[in-house]
């Protein structure tokens, strides 16, 4: 209940990994659209992933482009002498200008595979990184398969220790696998809105983790956003309503899957568990091959989300 192996790598981890998309704090497309969680406390950040830590948290999911950068800078000053304590991936495959806090695009070269590696390094204060993903969900499978050989040379250089993609298409996600020795794990959307049966079973079959992508549903599943509370803020993402993310339109929970979400709550909150808490027991029950990366931005959330490690199963 408390340890999973992430996949092919054989690397242990605690069974619930955490997101650090929050915690990189406001970044922005051209248009000025929202791609951040709202405004952060680096302080506070820092006392939540400590607090993660302290849980039995030892998975930090990260990207180049969270905050443009800044949430892998914040997470290198967390785990800034802890760095052997802790299992560290982050992404590839978005383009940024960091000092404007702006997205800017996509490159699925090769050559940004290695210099986006390089500014990783750099940001999170390190010289290797544990797991390093393919960020482009929709990327053509041929394209994916053009990197292969690439992530192989940074295994065989030391400054990876295993890739993966994060896509939801199982057909996609199981012949990258089937062709790259050391991919060792997918990151999908699955939670208990949305099970994604197709893809736990390719992971099953080849040895991968499963590290679930919005396991409370952008916030969904914590129950804090249902009928006439405000709506988010505008520097929030899920004032957006883009096709990836259904459960909020506008900054407001969709009332038909909040009714959803309170019809789940009985069988969810049993035995004392919150709402959060019970959608994550769901998962870690659903398939030992599947690792939670639930964010956090508050030594609060960490405490509710990952004292769920500590919690017998469901």
């Amino acid at each position: 209940m408390t340890t999973r192996t992430l996949g092919r790598s054989g690397i242990e981890v605690g069974a619930i990994g955490m997101g650090c998309w929050a915690i990189g704090g406001p970044f922005w497309s051209p248009q000025g659209e929202p791609f951040g969680w709202g405004t952060v406390d680096d302080a506070e950040s820092i006392r939540t992933v400590h607090r993660a830590i302290d849980l039995g948290v030892t998975l930090f999911d990260t990207a180049s482009n969270y905050g443009a950068g800044h949430s892998e800078r914040v997470l290198g000053r967390a785990v800034a002498g802890r760095r052997e304590r802790v299992v560290i991936a982050s992404k590839f495959g978005h383009t940024f200008d960091e000092p404007r806090q702006l997205a800017t695009g996509v490159d699925s070269s090769v050559e940004y595979l290695v210099s986006c590696l390089d500014g990783i390094l750099d940001r999170l204060g390190t010289d290797y990184l544990d797991l390093y993903q393919l960020h482009l969900n929709d990327l053509p499978l041929q394209t994916a398969l053009t990197m292969v050989d690439a992530l192989e040379h940074e295994v065989d250089r030391g400054r990876i220790r295993a890739y993966g993609w994060s896509t939801d298409d199982p057909a996609k996600a199981a012949a990258f696998a089937d062709a790259a020795p050391h991919c060792t794990a997918i990151q999908h959307d699955q939670s208990v809105l949305h099970d994604n049966t197709a893809m736990i079973a390719v992971c099953e079959s080849r040895g991968l983790a499963s590290l679930a992508r919005g396991p409370l549903a952008m916030g969904l599943l914590t129950g804090k956003y249902h009928g006439d509370r405000a709506a988010l803020g505008a520097d929030d993402v899920r004032t957006l309503s883009p096709e990836w993310l259904p459960w909020f339109d506008a900054g407001r929970a969709v009332p038909a899957w909040a009714e959803r979400v309170d019809q789940l709550r009985q069988q969810l909150t049993a035995d004392g568990r919150t709402l959060a808490q019970g959608a994550l027991s769901w998962l870690l029950a659903r398939s030992p091959v599947i690792i939670p990366i639930p964010g956090a931005r508050t030594e609060a959330q960490a405490e509710e989300n990952f004292t769920t490690l500590k919690l017998a199963p469901m």
